[in-house]
């Protein structure tokens, strides 16, 4: 049993539960939404240390809800996170972010493996069968499983795969879509990633298919392809470095080509993600605008299409929570508490930011300037058997 601790501030406590009452959330009140608070030193973390201290104070046991999602749900849509006053850690995060490129070379591969090689136990319990993470579609789906077979057959569709056609992903994960697209399209497929981990899975998965999977950065690449695409990778790419991803694309797009960007995309220009996110789960990674990935792609590229479908990441995280939770028996064998705990936060909180419209999921067709249109078959995809 957890006890409560006395030693926070009775301004800082006051401060916090008048903020809370305001989008309707007691402290250790009977909804799911409402706050428990274990230890009161919750109260002084929180304004010093603002949405970083909010999660590693839940990492830590300070607090618990019934319901996680809800509560940080209520704290987005209510702008409490925008009206408080930023925190000296978040302002460092925000200096070191416009003066480094976060997502240099080495920098970039350093913090991909962070995430990406936890444990492929830890994914393969979470995900689909096909290891997709990123977000599904949901229009008509009924399973997490669905969800993301049709997500991958929408990709494939406004891309206008055909067979005989080449494919270049960049970051492709552990090969769920260069394998679905090899196989149910014929398509020549090439995949990139940084993680010698993810390529090792992806080279089983796709053993029989005529896929290559490559460790590269993808400042590297060369060739020419019919199709360019990154699913949850640009989010990684970072402001300074848009032009240069867009630049390496068109290098490698055949003149008639089609590119698609599938990303987490912000409201707001920022240098760096939220900061528990970037200290705890995806360090370096920044959310990209609509403005900023067209801004990118001036000169080079047409927007052909931009589709949102941010609410279908929610559905899909607590599909990812629910089966992390089912799992958990057999993973505590290697993975503990806190590990735990930070792993819920990111899922749950991740969620109530979709959830509230703080963050949005864009699929982007570019096209090469000064091409006729592609018929571009994107709309309502089948989802395939």
């Amino acid at each position: 049993m957890l006890r409560t601790r006395t030693t926070g501030a009775p301004s800082s406590k006051s401060s916090i539960r008048t903020l809370l009452e305001e989008v309707g959330i007691q402290v250790n009140g009977p909804q799911p939404w409402d706050i428990q608070v274990h230890d009161d030193r919750f109260y002084r973390r929180v304004l010093r240390d603002g949405s970083l201290g909010l999660g590693e104070s839940y990492v830590e046991g300070w607090w618990d809800a019934e319901a996680p999602d809800q509560l940080l749900h209520r704290i987005l849509a209510g702008d409490l996170q925008g009206r408080a006053l930023r925190t000296p850690r978040a302002l460092a995060l925000a200096v070191s972010a416009r003066v480094l490129n976060l997502q240099g070379r080495r920098r970039a591969g350093r913090h991909a493996r962070s995430h990406y090689e936890r444990g492929s136990d830890l994914f393969r319990a979470m995900l689909d069968r096909r290891l997709v993470y990123s977000c599904g579609y949901w229009k008509d789906a009924r399973s997490l499983d669905e969800a993301q077979v049709a997500k991958l057959e929408l990709i494939c569709r406004k891309l206008n795969l055909e067979e005989g056609r080449t494919l270049l992903d960049i970051g492709c994960g552990w090969g769920s879509l260069v394998g679905y697209a090899a196989e149910r399209y014929g398509v020549r497929a090439t995949g990139i990633t940084v993680s010698p981990e993810q390529a090792e899975v992806a080279r089983r998965e796709c053993k029989h298919l005529p896929v290559e999977i490559r460790v590269q950065d993808y400042r590297e690449l060369s060739g020419t392809y019919d199709a360019v695409v990154s699913v949850g990778m640009f989010e990684h790419v970072g402001p300074k470095n848009h032009r240069t991803y867009m630049e390496v694309t068109r290098r490698c797009l055949a003149p008639d080509g089609i590119s698609l960007i599938h990303t987490i995309g912000g409201n707001e220009p920022t240098d760096h993600i939220d900061p528990w996110i970037h200290t705890h789960i995806f360090p370096g990674a920044a959310l990209p605008t609509l403005s900023q990935i067209t801004k990118a792609a001036e000169g080079l590229f047409v927007v052909e299409d931009v589709h949102n479908f941010g609410p279908d990441y929610d559905r899909t995280l607590l599909a990812w929570q629910q089966n992390f939770e089912e799992a958990w028996p057999e993973l505590r064998e290697r993975y503990d508490e806190r590990f735990r705990r930070t792993w819920r936060y990111y899922l749950l909180s991740s969620a109530a930011a979709f959830r509230a419209r703080f963050i949005q999921l864009y699929q982007v067709i570019l096209t090469p300037v000064g091409r006729p249109r592609h018929d571009l078959r994107h709309l309502e995809p089948e989802v395939a058997p």
